[in-house]
């Protein structure tokens, strides 16, 4: 094991669930390369009047490999022989992990899936999103709630321009991340353990991103509901060209987790269930004559989607597997290699977090740190 330790912490959350506090580790599914549990995903969420969603217990790493047993491998050139670069204070421990992460990305690049030829109007790859997550329904969740509109939107701002800045070459666009089915802590009057945000809200959310001539995606956390009943309900928002999807399994409790509340046990999908997702959005472009949609899966440990290589992008549909684990940063990084890049599907997303990554004083990971990473991430979030 890379940790020395494990530390169990017991959060309580005080809003609905929207983001997992338990800590990512490996579960029932075939390991990763490596046995470095996934960071920990995000923060809870809640409506005004939604039951709050106690979290679970999770594993959180106490002690990260020593700094002084580091390797030294770990400066050593990436296989494109540019030598990683961290910025000033990082650890040796966390340059060890970033030189890996690296190396693992660089080997995979020769048969990383091509996946379908981009139709004309893909946004991906020569585009780069970067997108505010959340709810305005709670401050907890992340910035679309934790700050008034329109300093969340120049902080946006700010956020696209370091990224413009960090790789002039490829445009960013900048978008706004709306989980709009939200997990919840009590079943309500049809037992869905979820919230399904109003009209209002939504269009608020689409306005924010229009003010920024960006895009909107609606993301689904869906409890004991399914997406078979959640996604439908969503189609008259993606009709619209510059509105995308984002799907949780943190918070699918079905498989192995019937029965359990979500955000006390980490949720799974299926492949199959990504591929419904798929295929009915695919059939919407068709239909409707659309540009082709970016489908959003956030992941921080193996088992969340323990079959990712069955998942089927098509031309109308362009997936990206989001790493959504917090931590310091050799933890990230760890987790970008051991669930995004040892299970390959399209195109990968990278997720920062403004509190929860620089909890032990870490400074949060910059544009130019995040794009030495192979893959490049082509979707960033931040919370």
């Amino acid at each position: 094991m890379r940790f020395s330790s494990r530390l169990v912490v017991l959060v309580t959350l005080t809003s609905a669930a929207a983001c997992a506090s338990e800590s990512a580790k490996q579960g029932g599914a075939p390991a990763a390369t490596s046995t470095t549990p996934a960071a920990s995903s995000a923060a809870p969420s809640a409506a005004p009047s939604a039951t709050p969603a106690a979290s679970a217990a999770g594993e959180v790493a106490a002690t990260p490999p020593n700094d002084s047993a580091a390797s030294a491998s770990a400066a050593q050139p990436a296989a494109d022989g540019a030598k990683p670069e961290l910025i000033a204070g990082r650890t040796k421990t966390d340059m060890q992990s970033f030189a890996a992460a690296i190396r693992a990305g660089e080997k995979r690049m020769p048969t990383w899936p091509k996946g379908p030829a981009p139709l004309q109007g893909a946004l991906l790859p020569q585009n780069r999103i970067v997108a505010y997550y959340g709810n305005p329904h709670s401050k907890k969740m992340g910035v679309l709630g934790e700050y008034p509109e329109q300093q969340m939107l120049s902080m946006l701002d700010k956020a696209v321009a370091q990224w413009k800045a960090a790789d002039p070459s490829t445009p960013v666009i900048p978008a706004i991340h709306l989980v709009t089915v939200v997990a919840q802590g009590a079943p309500g009057p049809d037992g869905g353990w979820r919230r399904r945000e109003n009209p209002q809200t939504i269009e608020q959310a689409y306005n924010w991103a229009r003010s920024r001539k960006g895009l909107l995606f609606v993301d689904i956390q869906a409890g004991h509901s399914t997406l078979q009943a959640e996604l439908p309900l969503l189609l008259k928002y993606l009709e619209r060209p510059d509105v995308h999807l984002g799907v949780d399994p943190e918070f699918y409790m079905h498989y192995k987790r019937e029965g359990v509340r979500p955000s006390a046990k980490v949720g799974q999908m299926m492949a199959s269930d990504v591929n419904y997702v798929i295929n009915t959005l695919d059939k919407l472009v068709a239909e409707k004559h659309l540009p082709p949609k970016i489908l959003i899966v956030h992941r921080f440990r193996a088992d969340m989607v323990p079959d990712a290589e069955n998942i089927r992008p098509t031309p109308r549909v362009q997936v990206v597997m989001d790493m959504d684990g917090w931590g310091p940063p050799w933890l990230k990084f760890d987790s970008y290699r051991d669930y995004i890049v040892s299970h390959p599907v399209q195109f990968t997303g990278f997720k920062l977090f403004y509190h929860n990554d620089a909890k032990k004083g870490d400074p949060l990971l910059t544009p130019k740190e995040v794009l030495q990473l192979r893959p490049k991430p082509l979707y960033i979030q931040y919370q």
